[in-house]
């Protein structure tokens, strides 16, 4: 490139344009932990998250006062980000984000997509997708890869082995409830529990798709023919 090297992403625009694009990206990163965007646009968007937790963690007057000129809505997003987003990476020494590739979301330029998010947060893609890996090895009764048991490594390390184990233990009870065609009520507790049930399968489903229970029943169908 003519000029020489270039400390970071020009993203097509002047200096306060490219300003207001990145803090509208980080606004919306730390209100659903999870966007998607354009590999450039999310590589720089994730400098600036990574210095919004720097400053979380000092949680001093100047630091509260330039993450408030960073954020578009600071009267909402404040007390998350002092509060529940510092008290995760307290003990963490950096890496807070993650950006991974993804599809194009436009089918037309064909644009690099990628995924911004926080990691160990309640949609963290890769913590999700080890937990499906893992209850799908055990409903098809074999043993995990090492390269499965690697990544539960990781993902546990700062967010500890009991959450992984309920994720795994949420993805096994919804295929054993898709599978089953009538399910009893619980006694004592009528519909009622019934009802939380429903909800929790309903919002892992929307979290992962149908794709588990795809490979699941496929694999079922294999070892039936076998």
């Amino acid at each position: 490139m003519a000029g020489g090297l270039v400390k970071y992403r020009h993203l097509s625009r002047d200096s306060s344009a490219r300003k207001a694009l990145l803090r509208g990206l980080v606004t919306q990163l730390v209100q659903y932990e999870h966007i998607q965007t354009t590999h450039a646009k999310a590589k720089e968007a994730q400098r600036l998250a990574e210095k919004l937790i720097t400053l979380a963690k000092k949680n001093n007057e100047p630091c509260r006062r330039s993450a408030q000129g960073i954020l578009y809505t600071p009267h909402v997003l404040l007390p998350k980000l002092f509060g529940e987003l510092r008290n995760r990476y307290l003990t963490r020494e950096g890496g807070y984000t993650r950006v991974t590739r993804t599809e194009p979301k436009n089918t037309y330029d064909q644009a690099e997509s990628s995924i911004l998010e926080f990691v160990d947060g309640p949609k963290d893609s890769r913590f999700m997708m080890t937990a499906k890996t893992l209850a799908r090895d055990r409903l098809l009764g074999r043993e995990p890869t090492a390269l499965t048991l690697q990544n539960a490594t990781k993902v546990t390390r700062f967010r500890g082995q009991k959450d992984l184990d309920d994720m795994v233990q949420r993805f096994m009870a919804l295929e054993t409830d898709e599978s089953t065609p009538e399910r009893a009520k619980p006694e004592g507790h009528g519909g009622e529990a019934q009802k939380m049930a429903d909800r929790e399968s309903a919002k892992v489903r929307e979290i992962i798709g149908d794709s588990v229970t795809e490979t699941l029943t496929k694999g079922r169908e294999e070892d039936a023919k076998r």
